[in-house]
């Protein structure tokens, strides 16, 4: 919109590099072009405002396919006015000289020229296509047809429009029958997770019982460990045993051969002492024999006083003296006068 301000009953306007102006004053065109800025009195002015930029419009419009499904269709158009004399002559842009607005709806007119002519295009289409392919490829076949009927539309170069783009955006269904067409493809994806979820579990299962037979081959493999560290264990011990009896009997018999060493020495030693001993009384006896009966009465005598006890002093009367000396033959002391 025009920027306009008042000095002395004079208007100032200025407008944007986007806004094309054209001015008229008693019937002749006084400025034109855009981003103009120029005094004028507002009772001799006829003012146009055209916009020249780039333009989005959006719509949405509703279309039945070939299988009698109610669709909605969402679409954007891009326009610009290439030729603002030709649109200001053929739809109003005319603004108020004190406030600058339009005095009428120009855009709601192109909006509803454009509008119309890609409804009527998208319908053309839509009647002779089913909904699942209008759901599938109808999108690209909708903008080619609504870019080729915009192309071909008199009116628009006519009224200075050149169309830039065209986006279809979507073509929906109603919502029942979105979600009816949603249905096997959900089915489906729940299928296949199940199948997902079953096979996890399946898979899940032949580990556990993997685990399951790891866990008793172990135990079995350890039983037997322990079965041969028992076997062993009796294997050792009884070789333990069997050393210790060999050991035993070993040392048994050396201790006995041993006795029997030591027992025969001894007998051989009480032999030999035996013999000497005999030797030894033989010859006493065999001297004894030689000898007189009165040498053995003093040998008899002095033994017998080598085991007495000691005597200090012995006082015998002459009566057992004689007595004990005939008893040993010898001569008795002759008595005295």
């Amino acid at each position: 919109m025009a920027d306009i301000t008042r000095r002395f009953g004079w208007r100032h306007l200025r407008s944007a590099p986007t806004a094309h102006i054209r001015h008229h004053k008693r019937g002749r065109l006084a400025h034109d072009g855009p981003g103009l800025s120029f005094w004028y009195r507002s009772l001799s002015a006829a003012l146009s405002e055209v916009p020249v930029n780039d333009r989005e419009l959006a719509m949405a419009f509703h279309a039945r396919t070939s299988d009698f499904q109610d669709v909605t269709v969402q679409a954007t158009v891009t326009y610009r006015i290439s030729d603002p004399a030709e649109a200001a002559a053929r739809l109003d842009f005319s603004i108020d000289p004190d406030t600058g607005d339009w005095r009428g709806a120009p855009l709601e007119q192109i909006a509803t020229l454009l509008t119309e002519t890609a409804q009527q295009h998208t319908l053309d289409v839509l009647a002779r296509t089913a909904l699942a392919e209008a759901l599938v490829d109808g999108v690209a076949s909708v903008r080619e047809r609504v870019a080729a009927g915009l192309a071909a539309e008199p009116r628009l170069p006519a009224t200075g429009i050149d169309v830039v783009a065209v986006r279809v955006v979507a073509i929906r269904p109603e919502a029942e029958v979105e979600r009816a067409l949603r249905t096997p493809a959900r089915e489906q994806i729940q299928q296949e997770a199940d199948r997902a979820t079953y096979e996890r579990r399946a898979v899940a299962v032949e580990r556990e019982r993997a685990i399951a037979e790891n866990e008793l081959a172990s135990q079995i493999e350890l039983a037997r460990r322990e079965e041969q560290l028992v076997e062993q264990r009796g294997t050792n011990t009884r070789r333990e045993a069997e050393e210790h009896a060999a050991a035993d009997g070993v040392r048994a018999e050396a201790e006995a051969a041993r006795t029997v060493r030591l027992a025969r020495a001894e007998a051989e030693a009480a032999r030999e002492v035996g013999a000497a001993r005999a030797e030894s009384q033989a010859a006493w006896l065999r001297v004894h024999g030689e000898v007189d009966a009165s040498t053995l009465h003093a040998l008899a005598a002095t033994r017998l006083a080598e085991n007495l006890p000691r005597i200090d002093s012995l006082t015998l009367s002459p009566d057992v003296l004689t007595g004990l000396l005939s008893k040993l033959g010898a001569p008795g002391p002759e008595p005295r006068a």
